[in-house]
């Protein structure tokens, strides 16, 4: 477990390096500075849960369903709320209008955000 987590982990910390760099040198120039705060955001919190999922693998050594639920939690999380971010600050320029329908995918994804911080604690506390 200890493995994939890392993995994932890393993954996703290279991803954010790239959209990170995508956006101060590809993006900032083409979108609106109000669009280019949401793609900021978007590579933030990214960051914020790969360390969180680092984290979190060094509790993955006790093999329990709390470790496995956090995992999914902080990666779906990732995908939805980091994902839905970059979505919707290039709508303009996608020209993909339809976009902002998934708005109501972001605050998902903080949801499950908030339950992987907490199912971390549980996890943390029951393992000694």
């Amino acid at each position: 477990m200890k493995k994939k987590i890392l993995i994932t982990a890393a993954i996703f910390g290279a991803l954010a390096v790239i959209t990170g760099a995508f956006g101060a040198h590809g993006l900032s120039a083409k979108l609106k500075p109000q669009d280019m705060q949401v793609w900021n955001t978007a590579v933030q919190y990214q960051f914020y849960h790969v360390f969180a999922l680092i984290g979190l693998s060094a509790l993955s050594r006790y093999q329990t369903r709390l470790i496995n639920d956090c995992y999914y939690l902080f990666s779906f999380g990732i995908i939805l709320f980091s994902g839905s971010l970059y979505l919707l600050a290039t709508r303009e320029l996608t020209e993909l209008s339809w976009i902002k329908a998934i708005g109501p995918v972001t605050p998902l994804g903080g949801v499950l955000f908030i339950g992987g911080w907490i199912t971390m604690a549980i996890a943390a506390t029951k393992n000694k």
